[in-house]
């Protein structure tokens, strides 16, 4: 049987999702890629959870795809079951945020970038190599990469695959922030608490419209939710009372 597993840990309002793989450094399987978009539809779909953390076991993010797949990944090109499951994180309609420690290379800097941020421990490495492997690294992938840190800062990672630490990657505005590897947990649940505590409407869809996929009419649509919703009178209220905000809305399930 093997180890290899992605798990689920429910928190209140934030669901962290594991990525195990003691053998591989938390590499991910075929197994591992196919099951991450059924967990994250099980995710969306509870009301009960408002975020979403991605993490690895044992101080090790992810050291990417395991390469015992290769023949899969490469006959599918940018239809492989790693950019389904990376496109499937990147909409999902929660906030995600990544915490990383150790090793955050090839599909698992692919998964980090897909996440909405990114929270790094100083032992913390990442790397892009396909460069060194002889593969095209998938354009879903390369744009997500390039509109993250810039189109020079991604050539490099894509020209090199040179492993640089989370100083670096704090520079170039690949991670959002660094701490020591003991006060990164803390600070993952302080951060998805406190996003879990926002409105949900101002965040589903900010994330919508950062990310360019709110079209004009659907821009419409989420004024007409702030109208409908009293999300932002219940705000102002709070705000003039000096209390927190107990907002209400949540996705309809027809949207």
């Amino acid at each position: 049987m093997s180890d290899a597993e992605l798990t689920v840990e429910v928190t209140g309002p934030v669901a962290t999702v594991v990525i195990r793989n003691p053998a591989r450094r938390n590499a991910m399987t075929a197994a591992m890629w196919r099951q991450l978009p059924v967990l994250l539809d099980g995710l969306e779909a509870d009301p009960a959870v408002h975020a979403l953390v991605l993490t690895g076991a044992d101080g090790t993010f992810c050291a990417g795809a395991d390469l015992g797949d290769l023949d899969e990944l490469l006959d599918a090109g940018d239809a492989s079951i790693a950019v389904a499951a990376e496109e499937r994180l990147a909409t999902l309609a929660k906030p995600t945020v990544a915490g990383i420690q150790g090793a955050c290379v090839g599909g698992g800097c692919q998964l980090a970038v897909a996440c909405d941020l990114r929270i790094a421990a100083t032992d913390a490495r990442f790397a892009v190599p396909p460069a060194r492997l002889g593969l095209v690294y998938p354009a879903p992938t390369t744009r997500r990469l390039a509109r993250l840190v810039g189109p020079s800062a991604a050539k490099h990672l894509l020209f090199t695959s040179e492993l640089i630490d989370a100083e670096r990657a704090l520079r170039v505005g690949l991670v959002n922030e660094v701490l020591p590897p003991d006060a990164l947990a803390a600070r993952v649940a302080a951060l998805t608490a406190a996003i879990a505590q926002r409105s949900r409407l101002t965040v589903a869809a900010a994330k919508e419209i950062v990310d360019d996929r709110a079209d004009e009419e659907r821009i419409a649509w989420w004024h007409g939710q702030v109208r409908a919703s009293g999300e932002a009178r219940e705000g102002v209220a709070a705000a003039n009372e000096r209390r927190p905000a107990r907002f209400g809305w949540a996705p309809p399930a027809d949207r």
